[in-house]
């Protein structure tokens, strides 16, 4: 079932999209209840896999329509240990709902993948705790607690994993070597605060140079999310080794802080042409980042715009 996790397509240039933010998508747009924010809780339920089909189904249009590549990133940002026990799930049932994830993405990628338009699938691994709190796990701890849902997405035939939303060096150290540890391609993403640092105050150039050091380089890449592009791209520096690691961008629509995100009731959606445009400057000064994407409060409209200001149009494919 494995495609692509030996020869990583994005490795050859092109843009490849992703999603933008699913949980906040379907919460504040389409009203359904996720407990804990957790979407993988809609694979339990026929109607709730046809949600998220409809969902991925309205990026990867606009992917074919751009002739960009997609990285499908399952459902599964809150399928760890800690949440699944919030919501339920035990070690068993919570492998059975990462497994079934990634399986439900390959019948996606039979559906729309062609020649101009490679999907590649990700397993999505979130961290333990809050994403916008400091965890307090160190590296061996971690590498442990996250091995069971990379080992569920490495048996169901994911090409690579994806951690997102981290805020602990020892936590993405640990995501990597636990992926390392069974050949599976890993991306690290790290969120920053308004000041581009993580919330413990590290320097986003600390954070990758320590974990490619302590992994002895194991990641793919490394990308952002989850942050407002005017709150990291001054910490950014062109030509620097640390900043070419940096593959992709996931970020808000909302500039608000995560503090003031976590208070509020209503979404902000910012304004999609201003994110398209952040994302061209981006890609201008940092032409590494190849994955583009969006994170809380942002939809189709926002992929949409960054694409669009991103690639020239193209014809529709058949």
């Amino acid at each position: 079932m494995t495609k692509y996790r030996f020869n990583l397509p994005q490795h050859r240039g092109g843009i490849f999209l992703t999603d933008g933010g699913m949980e906040t998508t379907l919460i504040f747009h389409e009203g359904v209840d996720l407990p804990h924010f957790a979407a993988f809780v809609l694979m339990d339920s026929t109607e709730g896999r046809a949600r998220l089909e409809r969902y991925y189904e309205t990026y990867l249009a606009i992917a074919r329509d751009r002739g960009a590549g997609f990285v499908l990133d399952s459902p599964t940002w809150r399928a760890n240990a800690d949440w699944g026990e919030k919501l339920g799930y035990d070690a068993t049932t919570l492998k059975g709902v990462n497994m079934r994830s990634i399986e439900f993405l390959h019948g996606l990628r039979a559906k729309w993948e062609r020649p101009n338009l490679p999907c590649v699938i990700s397993g999505a691994i979130g961290p333990r705790g809050d994403g916008y709190k400091a965890g307090n796990m160190d590296a061996g701890e971690a590498e442990e607690y996250h091995s069971a849902q990379i080992a569920a997405f490495a048996e169901a035939g994911a090409d690579m994993v994806t951690a997102y939303t981290l805020n602990s060096i020892n936590e993405a150290v640990g995501v990597a070597r636990a992926a390392k540890t069974q050949n599976m391609p890993a991306a690290i993403s790290f969120t920053v605060e308004t000041d581009g640092n993580l919330v413990r105050g590290e320097t986003l150039r600390e954070a990758i140079e320590i974990v490619d050091r302590e992994t002895e380089g194991a990641p793919e890449y490394f990308m952002v999310n989850c942050a407002h592009p005017s709150h990291f791209e001054g910490a950014l520096q062109a030509g620097e080794a640390w900043v070419k690691r940096i593959h992709g961008v996931r970020a808000n629509a909302s500039a608000k802080s995560h503090a003031e995100l976590d208070e509020s009731t209503t979404l902000d959606a910012g304004d999609p042409a201003d994110l398209g445009r952040r994302y061209v400057d981006l890609r201008r000064a940092f032409p590494s980042m190849r994955m583009l994407g969006g994170c809380c409060g942002t939809d189709h409209r926002h992929v949409g715009a960054i694409c669009e200001a991103v690639m020239p149009p193209r014809a529709l494919s058949a």
